[in-house]
């Protein structure tokens, strides 16, 4: 129904979004990492739509899996019910079946035959009939961040494999009654992809359909077409490649080597069919070899993007230049808490934040820089525990407890061990604070970033307390408002403008800055010497940056400044410092 989605955002943001939009026709993803969390909104749920509630205790057999199958079946039945009453509303032009025609984009053909069923009184039952049949709910899809894969023990010894975390949420998600995709992020986990051939809905049924697919969130077309072929070689079709901006994006940041948004979707734009095809020749092979069902056309296939679109005009010109089938809108739904989950405090935060107020940090125990918004309450909480001499977290859920001595880095466990070896090495007072800093700045994100759905609806936080991490992109700086969601929908389309500042510069110069500066920031860093080998990197780097730039300077000059909007002016600025930057 519609060309853009929302895309997931930290853990608790948006695990109940599919509640409050599918039923309108909009797509939207929900983290399964905390399944503690996912049992409580469960109960929430249960509780608040009349629908019968049994705790799934943690002295349960494959108690994640099972808890994850269950919430995702609570939101399919929400959604259907919701779907189903929107539907028999429509006679009577009800609230929410008039708010499903208000959202669409006006050149969908669904509301160009709801507005002839306004204006033309003699088949007005035909068109409404027309217009029911065509109804969809949007996709209750899923996200698994691939490397948070924790081994798990019961009664002293490691579980097999299939009980890892994600092994185990996968599971969960391929178990339910839904019919949708799962989003794999944060890079190729070969034993968990491994994993997905014991998992049937993955696979065509008779008719060739897959009753769940998968997503992959990549950065380049090279980790996509050597991700695609894995999967195909075992007979599972990759339904959707995800493009994210390396930088110019929320939550965790994978940064490329300077290869730079539109040259990255221009690769894709011209080897679309090379994808499809190569991949396909694999696929069918493995499915005969397996005696499966095999379709005789490639499966349908999308390529969508998403990171820093803030505008109507971006959003139209990567779905019509690139030919994309869907634009991800994610920091911009955090100022629409009819959408997504955020308390009263974390709102007024990110309404007010300005460009210094979001930046890249180190705060992740994952080692991936992560995007992050100044003076959030779990930061605040961090340093108040480390001015007090007990720093680190508690460590309540251990979800980021991945690291070789099976400890999260931002826990308390781990920080008071790093600190006592460091206290052994009789530094001077600036190296120790450099070397303590580094230990301490790490914070609990995996219960930070899933709290604002428990404040949010009055539940239970004596495990979690009540600090929040947030994770918005850096285009948030330009939104300043409280939006609704017909606020939000009307500005993706172009029906309105909700931006602080129309002097924004475009998507595609954001991230150039950002690269620009992430690399200044880098080499500055490095110790010294530069290594050969750290001097090739930078001058790759450096390389990729300018032939990004080169790449929009002949984007102009062939379609016109007006379309696609960049700055000539700001890319010779850029152009002239790298040219000036010396890397030895």
């Amino acid at each position: 129904m519609h060309n853009f989605h929302i895309p997931v955002m930290g853990i608790g943001f948006t695990l109940d979004t599919p509640v409050k939009v599918a039923h309108l026709g909009i797509s939207s993803v929900i983290s399964l990492l905390d399944d503690i969390l996912i049992e409580k909104m469960r109960e929430f749920y249960c509780n608040k739509f009349e629908i019968p509630y049994q705790e799934i205790s943690n002295k349960v057999e494959d108690f994640r899996a099972k808890r994850i199958t269950s919430y995702l079946n609570t939101l399919d039945k929400i959604v259907k019910d919701k779907f189903n009453e929107l539907k028999n509303s429509a006679s009577e032009l009800g609230k929410e079946f008039e708010k499903y025609m208000e959202l669409l984009p006006d050149i969908s053909p669904l509301k160009q035959k709801f507005i002839e069923f306004q204006n033309d009184i003699h088949k007005k039952k035909e068109h409404l009939q027309w217009i029911i049949s065509h109804l969809t709910t949007g996709d209750i899809d899923v996200n698994i961040m691939t490397k948070l894969d924790k081994s798990n023990y019961l009664n002293g010894e490691v579980q097999p494999v299939e009980y890892n975390d994600a092994h185990a949420a996968l599971r969960g998600f391929a178990n339910s009654n839904l019919n949708s995709s799962v989003v794999l992020s944060a890079g190729m986990n070969p034993r968990l992809y491994a994993y997905f051939e014991k998992l049937n809905d993955f696979f065509p049924d008779e008719n060739g359909l897959l009753k769940k697919r998968i997503i992959l969130k990549v950065s380049d077309y090279r980790s996509a077409i050597i991700q695609g072929k894995f999967f195909a070689k075992k007979g599972l079709w990759v339904s959707e490649y995800r493009i994210e901006s390396g930088l110019n994006c929320g939550g965790h940041a994978f940064p490329t080597q300077g290869h730079l948004m539109g040259p990255i979707l221009e690769e894709f734009k011209k080897n679309r069919d090379e994808l499809i095809n190569s991949t396909f020749e694999l696929y069918t092979a493995s499915l005969k070899a397996q005696q499966r069902s095999c379709p005789q056309q490639p499966p349908s296939i999308k390529i969508t993007a998403q990171g820093g679109v803030g505008t109507h005009q971006e959003h139209e010109f990567l779905l019509n230049y690139y030919q994309l089938n869907s634009i991800g809108w994610g920091s911009p739904f955090l100022l629409v808490p009819e959408v997504v989950n955020v308390d009263k405090n974390t709102l007024k935060l990110l309404s007010d934040a300005k460009e210094k107020d979001l930046y890249l940090s180190d705060t992740s125990p994952l080692g991936v820089p992560f995007n992050t918004l100044r003076s959030n309450t779990k930061d605040i909480e961090k340093q108040d525990w480390i001015d007090t001499g007990k720093p680190g977290s508690p460590c309540p859920k251990k979800y980021g407890a991945i690291n070789m001595e099976g400890m999260c880095t931002g826990s308390r466990q781990y920080q008071r061990t790093k600190i006592k070896e460091l206290d052994a090495l009789n530094l001077d007072q600036a190296e120790y604070k450099k070397a303590f800093d580094k230990i301490t700045v790490k914070s609990c994100i995996c219960v930070g970033l899933g709290t604002t759905p428990l404040l949010v609806n009055d539940l239970d936080i004596k495990v979690e307390g009540n600090a929040v991490s947030v994770c918005p992109g850096p285009n948030l700086a330009y939104f300043d408002k409280v939006l609704s969601l017909r606020e939000m929908v009307d500005h993706i389309y172009g029906r309105t403008n909700v931006l602080r500042d129309n002097n924004r510069p475009n998507m595609f110069i954001n991230e150039l800055v950002l690269y620009f500066n992430y690399l200044n920031t880098d080499i500055k860093n490095a110790s010294k010497p530069l290594s050969i080998k750290q001097i090739d990197y930078y001058k790759n780097f450096k390389n990729n940056l300018l032939d990004g730039i080169n790449y929009y300077f002949s984007l102009v000059e062939n379609l016109g400044q007006n379309i696609c909007n960049i700055n000539v002016d700001l890319l010779q600025k850029y152009k002239h410092e790298l040219d000036e930057l010396v890397i030895n």
